[in-house]
């Protein structure tokens, strides 16, 4: 198949998903072509089925804002042409979906079908979405996709809540490479977070309000009154400021390392002994998957879907949101008990291949047939009636 892929090249989960799933098609023999406007930050390395495409957005005198839609619907209806496509799939609804349909309006006055199929990640749902300045447009491009997934089943309620959609939402899970991410012995890069062996918390995310990164500092000043701890934040954000000050007026700045984004998250979780991610909302919490995959056990808020993946006992524990004294007490409990630590880092793991990137994208691949054979989603009503 020749596939185009458009997402947000970022360090975002729906950017991360989208990269993967392409670099997987591709080694399974698929023509995948990115359409972002740079190169998306897990695109590393040449691969002889993977192409990309930067969208081009022009600035005029007359523009407060480039017209980047347009941009990214011209580049769409160029690539489709010229690279003679068979689908498009698009991540995260906003603006992706409403662009995809003008493109696929724009190529059927040339001849052309071109079918699309829309992710949902979260926040174009959940927060972005729900705004009543793009909610029209989202609920119209999603009703308007060939297909639409959602990367876990309460992403998918939360949909429907929200939105008037009409048509079938298939809930293809996110999904690891666990190769990747398996964990490794670096004794060297331990010592030098954790001299005199420490252990070593992580949180990973994009630095904003809604991943409570306050709430992971606190948890973790907890943790290091009753043992040795450090505590490594990747990634960037606004927050970063109120971050650092919290440190200071703590006095733990010591102990906390701000190591910005890092493209190789695998060295850092094999070096890690606890996740922690407290977040308000996580559609489904690719990074804590991650981490599993590393062996390391997650403590995290139960919002969203985390349940779906984070197991209270098994592979880690969850609390309220907000809940920053249960989820120390969690933090501590397990890292001074070696034994549950060990049982728990295994069944983390255990979790992760469950989520295999070989498990997930044949359901990608027959959602692809499916849709190429006239057969998206269904129509939620004409589904009820026959119930």
């Amino acid at each position: 198949m020749r596939i185009g892929i458009v997402c947000y090249p970022t360090y975002g989960g729906s950017g991360v998903l989208a990269t993967e799933l392409g670099k997987a098609l591709a080694d399974k023999g698929h023509m995948v072509h990115f359409i972002t406007y740079q190169q998306p930050v897990r695109l590393n390395a040449f691969h002889a089925n993977i192409y990309y495409h930067e969208v081009q957005v022009p600035t005029y005198p007359l523009f407060d804002f480039p017209p980047y839609e347009s941009a990214l619907s011209s580049t769409m209806v160029d690539v489709i042409i010229n690279q003679k496509l068979d689908l498009l799939h698009v991540h995260y609804a906003i603006p992706h979906a409403s662009t995809a349909y003008l493109a696929k309006q724009i190529v059927a006055k040339q001849g052309k079908h071109i079918p699309f199929i829309t992710t949902l990640h979260g926040t174009d749902i959940t927060l972005v979405g729900k705004d009543k300045t793009y909610a029209p447009v989202v609920t119209f491009s999603i009703n308007e996709s060939d297909a639409i997934t959602a990367v876990s089943d309460n992403l998918r309620e939360e949909t429907y809540k929200s939105f008037q959609i009409e048509k079938e939402i298939d809930v293809i899970y996110n999904f690891v490479d666990t190769q990747r991410f398996k964990r490794q012995q670096l004794p060297h890069f331990r010592k030098a977070i954790a001299p005199n062996d420490e252990k070593i918390l992580l949180h990973v995310s994009n630095f904003r309000k809604v991943k409570r990164v306050p709430d992971v500092v606190k948890i973790f000043k907890q943790v290091r009154d009753q043992l040795p701890a450090k505590l490594l934040l990747v990634g960037d954000g606004p927050d970063r400021p109120t971050i650092e000050c919290m440190c200071r007026d703590m006095g733990i700045c010591e102990d906390v390392r701000f190591v910005g984004k890092q493209e190789q998250l695998e060295d850092v979780m094999s070096i890690s002994d606890l996740f922690l991610l407290p977040s308000d909302y996580e559609s489904f919490g690719l990074a804590a998957l991650e981490a599993m995959a590393a062996h390391v056990p997650v403590i995290s808020s139960n919002a969203g879907g985390l349940p779906e993946i984070n197991i209270p006992g098994e592979t880690g524990y969850m609390s309220p949101v907000g809940d920053v004294d249960g989820m120390a007490a969690q933090a501590i409990h397990l890292l001074k008990d070696e034994k549950l630590l060990a049982r728990i880092r295994q069944g983390a793991w255990e979790q992760a291949q469950r989520f295999h990137i070989d498990n997930i994208i044949p359901q990608y691949e027959a959602l692809y047939d499916q849709v190429l054979a006239g057969k998206g989603s269904r129509i939620r009503q004409q589904q009820a009636a026959s119930i």
